[in-house]
């Protein structure tokens, strides 16, 4: 496994391997690396010749308020998990090499209309940041697969309309959840919960399925099921952010007709902001 900072030098591997026509499956981290990370390196393995994964940590994702200079920095555990998984480069840039103007006259990308709703209202500017650096690591890499988790779902659509937008040659992968044995998503800002935060978080995930059962079983109510599952977020310890019920594919507020549903939920416990998500399939 090669470790590269050097964008030069990533551009003269990725130039030998199209020379021998290999294909390149890439998974874009900001480290810290859980398990749900390393499932997104396998499924790049088994789709791909060659597996690159960069560590990042994108500032201009981050809100003046969140977490950047709080976020944990793991590399040496991070290498040695991606080393055992046969990665074949892992790509380490510096913020001045991926910014080398600085934020402030950075040109970025912005997918209009989704990055703006649920996450992107509470957070506004998240997806320019994240739509701006995954150009840049796909003009970087130059993929041919590059694969997301679907925790970040909104994320997932974000990038997914900017592909299709820039005419891109990679095709975006979502990969299911991946959950701890209590149905926790996994995430790296789980490491900020206490213990007793930690017995209470897969609270969250327990509202998604419930509110989705019910959906299920008739409810179109959809305000009221919503208001519900807030107070139980905060009979629960939570500070609710959002609860939102979606077309999967647009993120719109569904129509009559729609029959694929996504249930968005986002809340605070403690120092954790936790995301999660679950789709919802209406039968005829």
């Amino acid at each position: 496994m090669k470790v590269i900072s050097d964008i030069v030098a990533l551009r003269e591997a990725r130039r030998r391997w199209q020379i021998e026509g290999r294909a390149i499956g890439f998974v874009p981290t900001m480290g810290n690396l859980h398990h749900g990370h390393l499932h997104l390196v396998r499924k790049a393995r088994e789709a791909a010749d060659i597996v690159v994964v960069s560590i990042f940590v994108n500032p201009l994702q981050f809100g003046p308020d969140e977490d950047l200079a709080a976020y944990p920095r793991t590399l040496k555990h991070d290498l040695a998990a991606l080393e055992s998984l046969g990665v074949d480069v892992v790509f380490t840039p510096s913020v001045e090499d991926i910014y080398p103007r600085g934020l402030e006259q950075q040109t970025f990308v912005e997918v209009p209309g989704i990055s703006y709703m649920i996450c992107g209202a509470s957070r506004p500017g998240h997806f320019r940041g994240v739509a701006t650096i995954v150009c840049k690591l796909f003009n970087m890499v130059q993929p041919n697969h590059a694969f997301f988790g679907e925790k970040d779902y909104q994320q997932l659509q974000v990038i997914k309309a900017m592909v299709t937008d820039l005419s891109m040659n990679l095709k975006v992968h979502g990969v299911q959840t991946v959950r701890e044995a209590d149905g926790l998503a996994m995430s790296s800002r789980n490491n900020y919960l206490t213990t007793e935060e930690r017995e209470t978080a897969p609270a969250l995930y327990r509202n998604l399925r419930e509110i989705a059962d019910a959906i299920q079983l008739g409810r179109r109510d959809f305000s009221r099921l919503i208001q519900e599952h807030k107070q139980k977020l905060l009979d629960a310890g939570f500070k609710p952010d959002y609860i939102e019920i979606r077309a999967a594919d647009s993120l719109l507020h569904p129509s009559h007709e729609e029959v694929q549903l996504v249930v968005l939920m986002a809340a605070f416990l403690g120092r954790a902001r936790l995301i999660d998500n679950i789709r919802v399939e209406l039968k005829d």
